[in-house]
């Protein structure tokens, strides 16, 4: 209820803090709190049962960094989201073991090696307190490294959501496998990192994930494909919804969700797989429908394009077939609009066409509608994104490291880990974030002290682990409580695992971390200014116009096999063009939030990003009217036009091309 009027009152805020106070709403995901009950807790408790404590509070940090990335989706997407971060956490964990153990890095943190296991820290002497036997200088080496490795995932994470989970746990578990003292080398904790992960993706890929419709589980082939078999279902809802808002303000907000729908089904469908194509019938048959909404969202748009309202049947058939996949059932007789206007006669073709894959399992000409290989994944990385990131990664990673040596606090790790999440932009704007982080943190350290003073130990902090593993999927929703349930969490592990009751200071730790972030995030940059911004927008661009030149480069055919390879050529140009805009959109909308002086250097790609999305829009509709009349109308034409010279770009002379 708090948060709920929280967050009616911050339309009315700045919007920094306004931010701060938006929660996202839904459903709560019951099979991901099970998921979380069953991950780090058990493991816990059997390290504890075992006589392996630290064992198990490795295994149980990386269940609950892996359960930070368990989000609603496939399974098979769900090895790659959550598999991925944990290898890079691993290789954290073994950079921080081995890098504290190097003579002079060891020296200055006053580290000494643990008996019988060279290049391991134990238990500190100060650290953070230079060695007697440091060699001059050696007291920097260790925040230069963390400096240098922040560089590259900062750099790294620009490349996408999962590389950006990717960065965030290797820098992670680089500082926690740098400071904290446990008595295994690290090749062991990584690989007791890895185990606890992999169980939480054990039973990410083992228990169901019903949504609540019955006969559901049972079924050939649902339970496996319930994740994609609910996100195709909600691009055809979404289709429909769009065609229920033409003519009205709501069909630009409609569009944008039919752009996330088709992206989240995309994402389901292209999971890693052992063979290169699909392996069952009803895989096969989940991809044939997902083909066959894309002319189906193309019809619609050019339909909310057009801006006339539509008869409420229109939007019929889509959602018979939304409910068809749900169930699994066939989709029986289509309502079929009237063929009155090009984009109706569109959406028919495309209904007659999904009833036929609906019915045969096959659909047209598949084409990859958004995948990166090595080159464009290090052109994203050293593009400007890329390094304006990285390089504020890596001063906050190492200057935090720094002072967290000069403090010599026990837990020094501390900071450049806090660190590490206040400059994800993942997250949120930078002072919401910060501001999250500080309320939570404080929140989460209050009520684990109170906890750690009523609770039994060990058996009392295992609970407290388990119960805060639960509540995690839900805590995602809002960057505070999250921050506070994985500080409860985290100061468990840390009191089971033999160290002192540390609310207090992980409250200064905390606050030292917003104010390094805070001061970094403000400090003049030796690279450009909001480069994720224009990263993004310019691959909009990008996407845009290699769309708008695909549309205007041909006729199509009456179905022959040039007329299907060049509309599947266009809907694969349209999805990528759409999907970037989501990207650079969300971008935007992130940076507006921030504070005054950092968001005026994003100021004006609100605008260009609105004219792009009415450019991609304008081509859908002259695609469909190309496919009815063979020609270009030259309404169409002068929009283009008209959309092109907002955007300063050169003119493509398509009133020429069309007279």
């Amino acid at each position: 209820m708090i948060l709920r009027v929280a967050s009616a009152r911050a339309a009315s805020l700045p919007p920094w803090l306004g931010h701060a106070l938006r929660t996202q709403r839904g459903p709560v995901p019951w099979h991901a709190v099970l998921r979380g009950a069953l991950a780090a807790g058990p493991l816990l408790g059997a390290g504890v049962v075992f006589g392996r404590v630290s064992v198990g509070v490795v295994a149980a940090l990386g269940a609950m960094l892996a359960g930070i990335n368990d989000r609603p989706g496939s399974r098979r997407v769900a090895v790659r989201r959550l598999g991925l971060p944990a290898v890079a956490g691993a290789g954290g964990l073994i950079f921080g073991a081995y890098v504290t153990g190097a003579p002079g890095v060891a020296g200055a943190l006053g580290v000494a090696g643990a008996p019988g296991v060279p290049g391991v820290a134990g238990a500190p002497a100060a650290l953070g307190a230079p060695g007697a036997d440091a060699a001059p200088g050696a007291a920097y080496l260790l925040p230069l490294l963390f400096a240098v490795l922040g560089l590259l995932a900062g750099a790294f994470s620009a490349v996408g959501p999962v590389a950006s989970a990717c960065g965030t746990q290797l820098l992670v578990a680089a500082a926690i496998g740098a400071g904290m003292p446990l008595p295994e080398p690290g090749w062991q904790r990584a690989l007791f990192f890895l185990a606890g992960a992999a169980w939480l993706i054990v039973l990410r890929l083992a228990l169901p994930s019903p949504d609540g419709r019955k006969g559901r589980v049972g079924k050939a082939g649902l339970y496996r494909l319930d994740g994609e078999r609910t996100a195709v279902s909600a691009v055809y809802e979404a289709v429909a919804a769009l065609l229920d808002s033409a003519g009205t303000p709501e069909s630009t907000a409609r569009r944008a969700a039919l752009t996330a729908a088709l992206d989240h089904a995309q994402d389901a469908l292209s999971g890693p797989r052992l063979r290169r194509h699909a392996s069952s019938a009803a895989e096969r048959r989940l991809h044939a429908q997902y083909r066959a909404a894309l002319p189906l969202g193309e019809a619609a748009t050019a339909l909310a394009w057009a801006g006339e309202p539509l008869p409420a049947r229109t939007g019929e058939g889509p959602r018979r077939l939304a409910a068809a996949i749900r169930d699994g059932a066939p989709c029986g007789p289509l309502p079929a609009p009237a063929r009155s206007g090009a984009g109706l006669r569109a959406l028919d073709d495309a209904l007659l066409h999904a009833a036929e894959a609906f019915d045969s399992g096959t659909a047209g000409p598949a084409r990859a509608v958004h995948g990166r290989g090595l080159v464009g994944v290090l052109r994203k990385a050293v593009g400007p994104g890329g390094r304006e990131y990285g390089v504020r990664v890596a001063l906050c990673f190492g200057a935090s490291a720094a002072v967290a040596q000069a403090l010599h606090h026990p837990h020094w790790y501390w900071l450049p880990a806090t660190a590490v999440f206040l400059v994800k932009p993942d997250l949120g704007p930078l002072a919401s974030r910060v501001l999250c982080r500080a309320l939570g943190t404080v929140l989460g350290a209050v009520l684990f002290a109170a906890l750690a003073a009523l609770l039994p130990r060990p058996a009392g902090l295992v609970a407290v682990v388990a119960v805060c593993g639960a509540l995690i999927p839900v805590a995602t929703r809002h960057f505070a409580a999250q921050t506070a349930v994985v500080t409860v969490l985290v100061l468990a592990l840390v009191m089971v695992g033999g160290e002192p009751q540390a609310s207090w200071g992980r409250i200064g730790e905390t606050l030292l971390a917003c104010g390094i972030v805070l001061l970094v995030g403000h400090l003049p940059w030796p690279v450009q200014r909001g480069g994720r911004v224009q990263d993004r927008l310019s691959a909009a661009r990008a996407s845009a116009h290699a769309y708008l030149r695909h549309v205007l480069s041909g006729t199509v055919g009456e179905g022959g096999p040039a007329g299907a390879d060049h509309r599947a050529a266009r809907w694969a140009l349209r999805r990528e063009a759409y999907r970037t805009l989501a990207e650079a959109r969300a971008a935007i909308d992130l940076a507006a939030a921030e504070l005054p002086t950092v968001a005026r250097h994003s100021e004006g790609s609100a605008q260009v990003a609105a004219i792009l999305e009415r450019l991609v829009d304008t081509t859908t509709a002259c695609a469909v009217h190309v496919d009815d009349t063979g020609h270009l109308p030259r309404r169409h034409a002068e929009r283009l036009d008209t959309l092109l010279a907002e955007l300063g770009d050169e003119r493509t002379d398509v009133l020429t091309a069309v007279a």
